[in-house]
């Protein structure tokens, strides 16, 4: 059950999340609006336009606008992660080629010990 409730619930929201669901509501709406209009009452009209104008249609224009600003969220996330990602490659690389130095340098630091041994010991001699 709760796997059908949670399915439904997708279901619904994905549906209303759309902008052909505003248009719909304000399609409902509108049918009420000569009704509230005839009435002549400041009070209705004002109540038709907050109850029922504004809560169906901004509902799912609400919905449609965090759909939009959730997936540009998500693709700035991703693009930080990409960016992320190529910077540590990036980082790694760097340590590969320093490392490599290093041993170089060790090598060529033993090389110059080597060196200034042979030359000691011929002054010496």
């Amino acid at each position: 059950m709760k796997n059908f409730n949670l399915w439904l619930a997708q279901k619904i929201t994905s549906g209303v999340a759309t902008m052909w669901c505003a248009y719909l509501f304000a399609a409902i709406a509108l049918i009420s609006l000569p009704k509230a209009i005839q009435s002549g009452d400041s009070i209705v009209i004002i109540s038709w336009v907050a109850q029922t104008f504004l809560q169906l249609v901004l509902l799912s224009i609400i919905m449609v606008g965090q759909k939009v600003q959730s997936q540009s969220v998500e693709k700035t996330i991703n693009e930080t992660h990409t960016a992320s990602l190529a910077e540590f490659e990036l980082a790694k690389e760097a340590r590969g080629v320093a490392h490599a130095e290093i041993a170089e340098l060790h090598q060529l630091s033993k090389e110059m010990h080597t060196l200034m041994r042979e030359v000691e010991a011929r002054l010496k001699s």
